[in-house]
């Protein structure tokens, strides 16, 4: 994998994780007085065929505290609108940005540019992963709870989700439990040494450090939403399932969150500063990503 690019956690090394985690929580610790401005006189484009709130905001201010400018731009911007293959936008940006962030359906668009366009790229999210979310995931993790390794995530919902794909690499890479506890039909596809897979959610979360889940409807998939409400009754994290983790279990939710669906309205007004952080993260980490794929 060219290390100038982040296109997922699959084939992601440890070491490279760790880098970018140590460097999130520095830039954390230290935004107020951090003067590091690796991307100046840069101009990064983000090409979003995906509507987004924490994903483009995060990044277009990470870009710009970096000393950087950004170009946002969605389908209608481009030709690829009009159905200009995607190789030739990725030419054409190639030899007049210095990188790409991309949120989108397809994981091989996102492949197809970083090939053609030869500048670093990022998966911002994809049908099959949503990288970015889960390194500020573990970064909020790993300053609450300490390091993840060994550690019980217990995810509940639509394991068949990108979400819930990346975090099946990120335990195989850092070496944690995770169980996902979905129904039938909405099981994960990959797995590995360091995953199980349940359709109790119970006891997904009996003994888990940390509790996590997300829409039961992703993006593109509204036409399923009744028949997702129906499958997925049971797989709401409330307080009966807090009460079986472990008692300073965190409560997660990638957000948008839908209150009494995936997750109860009270539990996530009683969790919202961590969630909340988490949501902040997504800033840090991303700050990180993009200074080590320049270095």
């Amino acid at each position: 994998m060219n290390p100038r690019h982040f296109l997922g956690l699959a084939g992601q090394t440890e070491s490279t994780l760790r880098e970018i985690l140590t460097l999130a929580a520095r830039y954390k610790a230290e935004r107020n007085v951090i003067s590091w401005r690796p991307l100046a006189r840069q101009t990064w484009a983000m090409i979003f065929t995906k509507s987004s709130t924490r994903t483009r905001i995060s990044f277009e201010v990470a870009v710009h505290e970096l000393g950087g400018n950004v170009l946002f731009l969605n389908a209608n911007d481009l030709q690829l609108g009009r159905g200009e293959p995607i190789k030739d936008t990725a030419r054409v940006l190639g030899r007049m940005v210095h990188g790409v962030i991309i949120r989108t359906f397809a994981q091989k668009d996102v492949e197809d540019f970083a090939f053609f366009g030869s500048i670093p790229t990022v998966n911002a999210l994809t049908d099959d992963e949503h990288p970015c979310q889960i390194m500020a995931d573990i970064q909020t993790i790993e300053e609450k709870l300490g390091p993840i390794t060994g550690k019980k995530v217990a995810f509940i919902g639509d394991a068949a989700c990108n979400v819930a794909r990346s975090w099946v690499y990120a335990a195989e890479i850092l070496k944690f439990q995770l169980v996902l506890a979905a129904p039938a039909g909405y099981e994960s596809r990959i797995a590995n040494s360091f995953v199980t897979q349940t359709r109790d959610p119970r006891a997904a979360a009996k003994g888990a450090d940390v509790l996590y889940t997300d829409v039961w409807v992703s993006m593109g998939m509204e036409k399923e939403k009744a028949e997702r409400a129906k499958v997925f009754q049971g797989y709401q994290i409330n307080h009966d399932l807090v009460a079986l983790a472990n008692p300073k279990a965190l409560v997660l939710h990638c957000l948008p969150a839908y209150r009494d669906q995936e997750i109860s309205e009270k539990l996530l007004e009683e969790r919202a500063d961590d969630i909340f952080d988490q949501a902040e993260n997504r800033l840090h980490a991303q700050k990180a990503l993009l200074l080590m794929m320049l270095t």
